[in-house]
């Protein structure tokens, strides 16, 4: 079975370019853009394993997001993309996350 990775973008297109970019780790996607869709996701997914969230949310959307994580899942880890290095590191910054957490390792 395929852990579950919530993707927290202000962007759509960020969960469809990740995952392209990263099609070769054992994982399966899963896109959030706004806190509806992230409580949706988390009501109906409840074996997401991890978090990550965009860069290209401001902070106070981003901290109200991780409240609403918390509350509802607080088992999980939530991990926040940087800034300096832009759109195009989000797909490095999962990768990093995922092997840290050890999530991507070959089943």
């Amino acid at each position: 079975m395929k852990p579950v990775i919530l993707l927290v973008g202000r962007l759509p297109a960020v969960v469809e370019t990740v995952a392209r970019e990263l099609e070769d780790l054992p994982v399966q996607w899963l896109g959030a853009h706004d806190r509806d869709e992230v409580a949706a996701q988390l009501e109906r997914e409840p074996g997401i394993a991890t978090v990550v969230m965009g860069a290209g949310l401001d902070d106070r959307t981003r901290g109200e997001l991780i409240g609403v994580i918390a509350s509802r899942r607080p088992d999980l880890c939530i991990h926040l993309k940087d800034r300096a290095s832009g759109p195009g590191g989000m797909a490095a910054f999962v990768r990093r996350v995922l092997h840290a957490e050890r999530l991507a390792e070959p089943a």
